[in-house]
């Protein structure tokens, strides 16, 4: 069976339970906050919790950020089923996950993915799912680059048609025209700097800033009772 579908919590070989313990404070927040955005992924979107690019984009907009460095679409599916969407209620979750499966074909991180829109449809079911697009990575071309653009076609292509499931692609203009990635933008060829940051998450600012004006003039617009 696909493992990037089975629900799996990632196993604690340092001994210290620090994944558990961040998952527990994830569930806590939900409990204590009411955040109108919520990201759920990985190291791309964890490394942005205390940078410029978050406090300037995206603090504003009331978001949560339940990202965990490692984390796979195994890993991210386990923390849905697990209470990381409990006592919540967002207008929106941000996906972002897969780049860390890196054993697994285009099709099963894919098929991962398209579970926990699922899985987080079935927690939220008034809530958009947005999917950024996995990045490319790497300082020179490489298989695994090619599999995340790949990945991107297929996730696109299966989530067609979907009620309040969109992707969005910010995996543009990192790559330059040599095909290598500047460690401006990328400090390890996988995560962002802030220049970089800057320069491709303009597209999902302005998409989730569409939907929550949306959102708040269909209120504004609703006949009183």
């Amino acid at each position: 069976m696909n493992s990037c579908v089975l629900p799996t919590p990632v196993p604690d070989d340092d001994g210290d339970k620090r994944w558990h313990s961040i998952h527990r404070r994830f569930i806590s927040d939900c409990r204590e906050k009411d955040p109108d955005v919520i990201f759920l992924g990985d190291c791309i979107f964890e490394t942005l919790q205390d940078s410029e690019t978050w406090n300037q984009y995206f603090a504003p907009l009331h978001c949560l950020n339940f990202s965990i460095r490692d984390d796979c679409t195994e890993h991210v599916l386990w923390r849905i089923e697990n209470g990381a969407l409990d006592n919540v209620n967002p207008k929106i979750v941000v996906l972002h996950v897969g780049t860390n499966n890196v054993n697994s074909s285009a099709d099963e991180v894919a098929e991962g993915i398209l579970a926990n829109v699922a899985k987080i449809r079935q927690k939220l079911n008034g809530a958009y799912v947005i999917l950024p697009s996995l990045l490319p990575r790497g300082q020179q071309p490489n298989k695994l680059r090619d599999k995340n653009a790949k990945i991107n076609e297929l996730v696109k292509e299966m989530t067609k048609g979907m009620d309040r499931v969109q992707t969005v692609a910010i995996d543009k203009g990192l790559v330059q025209g040599d095909g290598t990635i500047s460690h401006h933008d990328m400090f390890d060829y996988k995560n962002l700097t802030n220049t970089g940051a800057k320069k491709i998450l303009e597209p999902l600012y302005e998409l989730l800033s569409q939907i929550l004006n949306e959102n708040e003039l269909e209120r504004d617009l609703t006949p009183s009772e």
